[in-house]
């Protein structure tokens, strides 16, 4: 297993991840693309086309999904963004990351973006899309924001993850929506005991146990029973996968709590999971340690429109016979 931007760092602190170039000066973005669909290479364009014009000199990553090379080929030479490699300093010295594309893209971007301090704004292209701020009908508004500054930025929770072996360091790593110890082999069940805060929890056999943050509570995590949490809740979310237990229901807990996975050195071996990016063995007898994570992502936020009118649009959820809060006449009492 090895470790993956693993060193620790302070958190970040206050509304904005890094301080805002001077207006006067040049202004940086990295652009982040699934291009697998003509309609988001076209956006991609049009996007790189509104920024440069504004001022912008623009990276963007090659896309791991495809091998196209002349993405961006239609626009004059001065404004064809650069590409970069998609390591650890593609995102260093950006005032924002714009991600064009799904949840996928968004995780991917995410490692970057973190790694940087740097904010990241997400555009939809995909089909739920919940980690993303706008959709494409938006992106004239999204560009008008970045342009203008007119957006603001939100912390979001990490989680961190370490893995011993018999007081050996297996490796670290980190997630954004969530971390999952699952079993290896579908024919066998895992299995695990579940410590909170030093203390043993549960035993059972299970397919796996999710370690997810507020901003993962509408990812896997909701797939396998879990609750979900408003952004602007702290806290950690437990979540077993199939248990076969009694008590195995899902948990709500301290975002200071530290949480073990311990898995049983005489059953089957396991694979952790960190938002399906990046995924190591675990062997037979590992403990998993997982704890709110020292280094936040930044999150662009474009307006103040609550949770819950997320929630409804992304889920198409029924609420034709709400009628809203009743009203107090002006005479009254």
């Amino acid at each position: 297993m090895t470790g993956v931007d693993g060193a620790a760092s302070a958190p970040t602190s206050g509304a904005h991840a890094q301080d805002s170039p001077s207006p006067d000066g040049e202004r940086d973005a990295l652009l982040v693309v699934h291009t697998g669909r003509e309609a988001t290479r076209k956006v991609a364009i049009q996007a790189a086309r509104r920024l440069a014009e504004a001022g912008f000199a623009l990276r963007v990553l090659p896309d791991e999904y495809s091998t196209d090379e002349g993405l961006f080929d239609e626009l004059p030479e001065s404004q064809r963004p650069r590409k970069v490699e998609a390591d650890s300093d593609a995102a260093f010295g950006m005032e924002i990351v714009l991600v064009l594309g799904g949840d996928g893209t968004l995780l991917r971007a995410a490692e970057l973006a973190r790694h940087a301090r740097v904010p990241m704004l997400g555009v939809n292209l995909g089909r739920v899309g919940f980690l993303a701020e706008a959709d494409i009908d938006d992106l004239d508004e999204v560009l008008d924001a970045i342009v203008g500054r007119t957006y603001r930025v939100e912390e979001r929770m990490t989680v961190d993850v370490v893995a011993h072996q018999n007081g050996t360091e297996l490796g670290r790593t980190w997630a954004l929506n969530e971390a999952i110890v699952e079993k290896m082999n579908w024919a066998r069940l895992l299995d695990i005991v579940l410590e909170v805060d030093g203390r043993p929890v549960s035993e059972f056999a299970c397919d796996g146990v999710l370690c997810a943050t507020p901003t993962g509570s509408t990812a896997y995590a909701f797939s396998a029973g879990g609750p979900l949490v408003w952004p602007q809740v702290e806290a950690l979310l437990l979540v077993p996968s199939n248990a076969h237990a009694l008590f195995a229901r899902p948990m709500v807990i301290s975002p200071d709590s530290r949480v073990a996975v311990e898995v049983a050195p005489s059953g089957p071996p396991a694979v952790l999971d960190c938002d399906g990016r990046r995924t190591f063995p675990l062997p037979a007898g590992t403990r998993v340690e997982l704890a709110r994570g020292v280094r936040s992502v930044n999150m662009v936020r474009l307006d103040g429109r609550p949770f819950a009118d997320r929630l409804v649009r992304k889920f198409d959820l029924p609420v034709r016979g709400w009628r809203g809060a009743p009203t107090v006449a002006d005479d009254a009492p």
